[in-house]
């Protein structure tokens, strides 16, 4: 691939933007090869500056599930964006969008749109702590939940990806509160219950961890925290802005059977628009401003423009067989890659749920942080690199999801697997 053009703009963005980039991930840094910048995207495609075609296994990092410049989500867009971009007042597609999330999960009685997985986890947790009176937050080792202070503590994806242990410029104060535990190890967090468990607000944990590289609960796992919090009157926050509407309709809590107090959504539910949300029961939203005294405010929250963006893909991905659909893509390609490493002799395993998955370079098993950074990363940079030749646009990291979408065939997933056969080969 010839990425002439593509160096000349990281050149010209590193002398304006920090890094050159506006999310550090995309500077590829760890894979030892610039970034390719994009000019358009049609279906699994996505066409750079250079003048050359990827299938895309990034999807956005998650939010196309129907593919790139899906017809029907633009026609929906550019009809909402004839009558104005944005009111600052209530607007009737934000009342839609929060009946249609109420009604794919029973957990959530009441949401509230915001503009990013940030601002909804970062709510959340305030909410928490204004309901339950407590301070303590527990979080997962490893686990990436935005990039609000106290949930930097020992963060995955781009934190692991860089090296860069939590984040400069975080107080302690800002992260005293913060408790680990290790991911899939019900032991560890009843032992954090037992001594603390009554200065604790809440556990905040993505039910498929997808920031460590995939890694999906363990039976009895999600059960086990409900009945902790339960026990302990801390509530449980799910943060499915990662799994919102990928892994299922009913998300991963309905895939899994549990039910969270507060649900962090995002990425999906804004169909490629900057639109995220949080929500759960009743008495706990409404401790919410203005009903309650809990603070949250943003100018752009419930932007027509996401929301209407956001209501159509949802209403897509309600035909028979969707799911269907991505599992099979999913399996396909996970067995393809396996076989494809075995070949080449190179240790592999996969985490997968339904449409996401995580290629590790090693045996594996993964169950946690710890496991995931086992991972030969060296190798997988050599992977991307020679992926990326071959026409694969893949997460710049070992430690980031695979994301395969609807506009996904056979014939594209065939064509991922025979530039995997080739790229383990030259390993």
């Amino acid at each position: 691939m010839n990425t002439k053009t593509s160096e000349a703009l990281f050149a010209r963005a590193n002398a304006v933007i920090p890094g050159g980039v506006n999310s550090p991930v995309r500077a590829c840094s760890s894979v030892g090869a610039p970034p390719v910048f994009i000019t358009h995207g049609d279906g699994c495609n996505i066409y750079s500056a250079d003048g050359d075609r990827y299938i895309d296994l990034i999807g956005s990092w998650g939010p196309l599930v129907l593919g790139h410049a899906h017809k029907d989500v633009l026609d929906a867009i550019k009809e909402t964006l004839n009558q104005g971009t944005s009111f600052g007042a209530p607007t009737s597609v934000e009342v839609e969008f929060a009946e249609v999330l109420c009604e794919a999960l029973p957990s959530v009685e009441k949401v509230r749109a915001v503009n990013s997985g940030t601002e909804a986890t970062m709510t959340a947790v305030r909410l928490a702590r204004g309901f339950t009176g407590r301070n303590k937050l527990i979080k997962i080792d490893g686990g990436y939940h935005g990039h609000a202070d106290f949930l930097l503590v020992a963060a995955g994806s781009g934190a692991a990806t860089l090296g860069i242990p939590g984040s400069a410029g975080v107080s302690e104060g800002a992260a005293q509160d913060t408790v680990l535990v290790p991911y899939n190890d019900l032991p560890a967090l009843e032992r954090v219950f037992e001594e603390i468990g009554d200065q604790v607000a809440a556990i905040i944990i993505e039910p498929v961890a997808g920031n460590m590289g995939v890694v999906p609960p363990q039976d009895g796992y999600l059960q086990g925290i409900r009945e902790l919090t339960t026990k302990h009157g801390a509530l449980f926050i799910m943060d499915e802005v990662m799994t919102s509407f990928r892994v299922a309709y009913g998300c991963a809590q309905g895939l899994y059977d549990v039910k969270p107090d507060l649900t962090c959504l995002g990425k999906i539910v804004g169909g490629g628009l900057p639109l995220a949300a949080f929500g759960g029961r009743a008495d706990i939203m409404d401790t919410l401003a203005p009903v309650g005294p809990v603070y949250q405010a943003g100018t752009l929250s419930g932007n027509p423009l996401a929301v209407t963006a956001g209501l159509k893909t949802l209403d897509l991905l309600r035909r028979p067989q969707t799911y269907e659909r991505l599992e099979e893509l999913g399996a396909r390609l996970e067995a393809g890659l396996l076989a494809a490493a075995a070949s080449a002799g190179i240790p592999a395993c996969i985490n997968r749920v339904g449409s996401m998955q995580t290629l590790f370079f090693q045996d594996g098993p993964v169950r946690n942080y710890d496991d995931a950074k086992k991972s030969d990363t060296e190798r997988f940079a050599k992977y991307f690199r020679a992926m990326r030749e071959r026409g694969i646009f893949l997460p710049p990291s070992q430690f980031e999801a695979m994301f395969l979408s609807l506009a996904h065939g056979d014939e594209e997933v065939d064509e991922i697997i025979a530039a995997a056969q080739e790229s383990m080969a030259s390993l």
